[in-house]
């Protein structure tokens, strides 16, 4: 499994030296995928094209998250009259978006998973007087216990906010080993507040930075995510 470190491909100086743990796939860093990061991370960038650019990091962190998902051998013929040996996706799938960011990640999802796919959605925010992470809102399908959930959130920061969600979903009876967390940009150190509090929980991510500022926020980071996606930033 590839936990992010680069190939050498001789044409790009980034580097990946970031946590690891067996539950988490990164991304392969290669050019395709840096450039599309460079533009999510550049200031500059409009929402318009900010958007347009998650949609497609998107589709690979889907397609990646989508591989720890069961299939099952399906057989098919061909034009040319063969039997070639397919595979097909069984799971019922539920992607639950943590708002609002996370229904940045929900097209993405529709367009690559063909199977039996529903939605749920959370909203967690701080509570001003105790600054901890509170449930204001909730909605799941009937049957989430027994389908496969991908958490949508793009930035994983100090893992407060995560961990509040995924404690939602396991109360919904939901396996913490059928879990997975599919994120845009991690920090070290949300991630690995992620696994210290659920060890079996998977996550695919974009990109790991190893540094935080000192108001929390990934460093160096893509700025506030939701406000970038929506347009909703001070001009």
């Amino acid at each position: 499994m590839h936990h992010g470190n680069e190939k050498d491909n001789g044409a790009s100086c980034h580097t990946q030296d970031a946590f690891e743990h067996e539950r988490m796939f990164v991304l392969p860093q290669g050019n395709h995928l840096l450039s599309l990061m460079t533009v999510l991370r550049d200031a500059k960038t409009n929402s318009t094209l900010f958007a347009e650019t998650t949609e497609r990091v998107g589709d690979q962190l889907i397609a990646a998250a989508l591989d720890f998902v069961p299939a099952e051998k399906t057989p098919v013929v061909s034009p040319t009259g063969s039997t070639y040996q397919g595979m097909r996706h069984t799971a019922p799938v539920c992607g639950v978006s943590i708002l609002r960011a996370g229904a940045s990640l929900e097209n993405a999802m529709r367009r690559g998973y063909a199977g039996p796919l529903s939605f749920g959605k959370v909203l967690i925010q701080r509570d001003e007087e105790t600054c901890q992470p509170k449930l204001f809102y909730s909605k799941f399908p009937p049957n989430i216990a027994s389908q496969r959930v991908m958490v949508l959130e793009p930035m994983l920061a100090t893992g407060g906010s995560a961990c509040a969600a995924i404690n939602v979903i396991k109360a919904q009876g939901v396996p913490e080993e059928n879990i997975i967390f599919v994120n845009v940009l991690a920090s070290r150190y949300g991630a690995k507040t992620l696994f210290s509090r659920f060890p079996q929980i998977r996550l695919v991510t974009a990109a790991v930075d190893e540094d935080m500022t000192l108001s929390n926020h990934i460093d160096p980071g893509l700025g506030d995510f939701g406000d970038r996606f929506y347009g909703t930033y001070d001009s």
